[in-house]
């Protein structure tokens, strides 16, 4: 007969928690499963912000990717007026994700454009997610890629690059 806590793992493996459904909506998590974003669920760090607050200034060295969980943020160079803004994000979305991938300067300024809750993934703790869980960073990196490829694409035929 399985012990309890098996039957309680079997059953708690079926089923997200809320804020795992959140992550999940994100098309960055869509394709990992539900043990491994548990793992990422760990490495990440919640912010908020209020509306008006600078997320990252253009030029801020870049550490760490955002993924917006709830709320909207605005995307413009700086020195632009407010309304001329590269993109406007919100829920379910994420930006500077170039940050996982090298230490250039960020390209664009980031302002809550209302209230943010933002989940962070920092550069080194996905280094340590490369290190520890290899198959989960590459699932992870292989979302990233297509993420980045969709962009560009969009950059094509719009002239600028979220």
């Amino acid at each position: 007969m399985p012990s309890l806590i098996k039957k309680l793992e079997s059953f708690t493996g079926k089923f997200e928690s809320p804020q795992l459904a959140i992550l999940r909506s994100i098309s960055l998590f869509s394709q990992i499963a539900t043990g491994e974003l548990r793992t990422i669920r760990g490495l990440l760090h919640q912010r908020t912000y209020i509306k008006g607050e600078i997320v990252f200034d253009e030029g801020e060295e870049a550490q760490a990717v955002y993924f917006i969980l709830k709320g909207k943020v605005i995307i413009r160079r700086q020195g632009m007026p407010i309304d001329s803004m590269i993109a406007e994000l919100g829920d379910g979305q994420c930006f500077g994700e170039m940050a996982l991938l090298d230490d250039s300067p960020r390209m664009a300024q980031v302002r809550a454009a209302e209230d943010c809750v933002l989940d962070v993934l920092f550069r080194e703790d996905f280094l340590i997610l490369v290190q520890t869980h290899s198959q989960i960073a590459s699932k992870l990196s292989l979302e990233l890629a297509r993420m980045m490829g969709d962009r560009l694409r969009r950059q094509t035929t719009s002239g600028y690059i979220l």
